[in-house]
């Protein structure tokens, strides 16, 4: 078991909040015109709002005034005046709301597509993880899933609070400074504690919202690992078991939420209370005030119209906090979501690298003290391999199951990590490469299926090759039934390649292998599940598939072996 990090010093969770900030700034910037939009819409929105609290204090003075006055008519031109005026401002609140929602949520989809497809470029070109990882597993899927649709929030509705809170706030701060500046200052007084709630709920928040996150890619990789190997839990008749796994996986996730729902009430009960805090103070103030019952002198002149035009004003001033309290555990989500994210979205520059300088020539492999060290291993997979391979050469690493022959293959494929030594192609080390998997031919342990016809699971290879290239590759790794081969070829298989044997699924790898016309060719336990006979012809093709390559052949099979041109043999680290 591994033990968890210790807390990191203040200086590098610093550092890490604004990597990861910098990091969601970046990945929101394809919506930026749209949060901009709704930003200025939020702006307009308290404008109005001030406007309407405006026409409200208005509309009552001129009525008290013309009452206060007997004889005097009801100045009915100003009163209508500020009826019309409180009608557009609240109109223009209403399209302000309802065009920012949509703005914001332009930007989230906008945003959320552009980063899910870099995800997705990303995650395939990149080959520095296991694929059967279920844990990596896991994290990719909530990464594409839950972990892209956790900005919605913070795109929608956290950037645009956050860029219009304070110019909204200022604008109505100083528009009640007009009206009456010791209600202003009760409201800039109980601000301070509002901000401290926020804060102290948002340092909860982020730690609840990334625990909630590793529970969902804890129950994702279960799921996907339960749905990959269903075959086998039904045959051992362990349903109810991994039914059980699952069902705690789901019942921990729901304890999460929970939580972090709880913890969004909590804070938000917390804010609403000085929210109308703040409320109630003004309006005692203004309520004694005009009563005459302070306990002191007035500090102010203060009319009905604007004690009403304040008391309209106070809640205002508020509700752009409000609404960054709404969406601050969006943004504890998504930088929740943003730490599992962006080391996935980091391109993979070997595969360009590889792609750009492909391998004219057979090449001169050689190793140095080479060895591989998987994540969460104690113990090397290979340690301190030694190894020429002259170009055009065959080598045959021999040995017994776990001495590494598979990790030097995978090595040079860039799916096992180079813990120590060094690995040289011609004459560049593979540690500035990283992978030369776009330049070799390479055929696996596992044979990879997809739901396709045959033909087209071997061209997954070289995706240009011509339907007689890919009968020649079948043929020579022995796969036809007939002479046409139109029976095998066009035979429809699913992911798990039923109806085939073991062999026959190698085969198709082989032929895989075989069909890319490369100078270094890579094959992991190419006649593995064979029996005799067969194994006994496959040899030969892959001995005539070898000449003007440089080829490596991981391998129990002593026949095989035989075949090559020199045996390296592997013993356990």
């Amino acid at each position: 078991m591994t033990t968890a990090p210790a807390d990191p010093p203040p200086t590098d969770h610093r550092a890490r909040q604004g990597r990861r900030r910098a990091w969601l700034e970046e990945a929101s910037a394809p919506g930026r015109h749209w949060i901009r939009a709704a930003t200025g819409l939020l702006l307009l929105d308290a404008a109005a709002g001030a406007g309407f609290a405006a026409a409200l204090g208005g509309a009552v003075q001129t009525a008290t005034d013309a009452l206060q006055i007997p004889g005097q008519p009801l100045a009915q031109g100003r009163l209508a005046g500020w009826i019309v005026l409180g009608l557009v401002c609240a109109v223009s609140r209403g399209i302000a709301g309802r065009e920012g929602e949509l703005c914001g949520n332009r930007a989230s989809i906008e945003v959320r597509v552009r980063l899910r497809a870099r995800l997705s470029r990303a995650l395939l070109a990149r080959t520095d993880r296991r694929p059967d990882d279920a844990a990596t597993l896991g994290t990719t899927i909530t990464a594409l899933a839950g972990g892209v649709d956790s900005l919605d929030g913070y795109v929608s509705r956290l950037l645009p609070a956050r860029k219009a809170a304070v110019p909204a706030q200022m604008l109505v701060l100083l528009a009640t400074a007009l009206g009456s500046w010791v209600s202003a200052l009760l409201l800039l007084g109980t601000l301070l504690p509002f901000a401290l709630i926020m804060a102290l709920a948002g340092g909860a928040a982020a730690d609840e919202a990334r625990q909630q996150f590793d529970a969902l890619a804890r129950l994702s990789g279960l799921f996907a690992d339960r749905i990959r190997k269903l075959p086998l839990i039904l045959a051992a008749r362990a349903e109810r078991r991994q039914a059980a796994l699952l069902g705690r996986a789901s019942a921990d996730l729901h304890r999460r939420t929970m939580r972090v729902l709880r913890l969004a009430f909590l804070s938000s009960a917390g804010l609403e209370f000085f929210a109308a805090l703040s409320v109630a103070l003004v309006a005692m103030y203004c309520g004694f005030s005009l009563l005459g019952l302070l306990p002191f002198r007035s500090p102010e002149p203060l009319t009905l119209g604007r004690a009403v035009f304040v008391l309209a004003l106070a809640p205002e001033f508020f509700a752009p906090m409000r609404r960054l309290a709404a969406a601050y555990h969006d943004e504890r989500a998504a930088e929740a979501a943003a730490d599992r994210m962006a080391p996935l979205a980091e391109p993979s520059p070997v595969l360009a690298a590889a792609t750009h300088a492909p391998l004219a020539a057979p090449p001169h492999l050689r190793f140095e003290a080479v060895s591989v060290l998987y994540p969460g291993c104690d113990r090397p997979a290979l340690d301190g391999l030694e190894m020429d391979v002259r170009p055009g050469e065959m080598v045959a690493l021999l040995g017994a199951s776990g001495t590494g022959k598979s990790s030097a293959i995978k090595l040079l494929l860039g799916l096992a990590p180079l813990a120590g030594g060094e690995v040289w192609i011609d004459d560049a080390p593979l540690s500035g490469l990283g992978d030369i998997a776009a330049c070799a031919s390479w055929m696996g342990q596992d044979s990879f299926l997809i739901p396709a016809s045959v033909s087209e699971n071997i061209a997954l290879s070289r995706r240009d090759a011509s339907l007689d290239e890919i009968r020649a590759a079948a043929n020579a790794a022995g796969l036809e039934w007939d002479g046409a081969g139109a029976v095998l070829l066009d035979r429809q298989l699913d992911e798990r390649g039923g109806g085939l044997s073991g062999g026959e699924r190698r085969r198709i790898a082989l032929a895989r292998a075989l069909l890319k016309p490369s100078a270094l060719l890579l094959l992991d336990e190419p006649t593995a599940h064979l029996d005799p006979d067969t194994e006994a012809a496959l040899i030969g093709t892959i001995r005539a598939a070898a000449r003007g390559r440089t080829t490596i052949v991981a391998t129990h099979s002593a026949a095989l072996a035989a075949s090559a041109d020199r045996i390296v043999r592997l013993h356990a680290a």
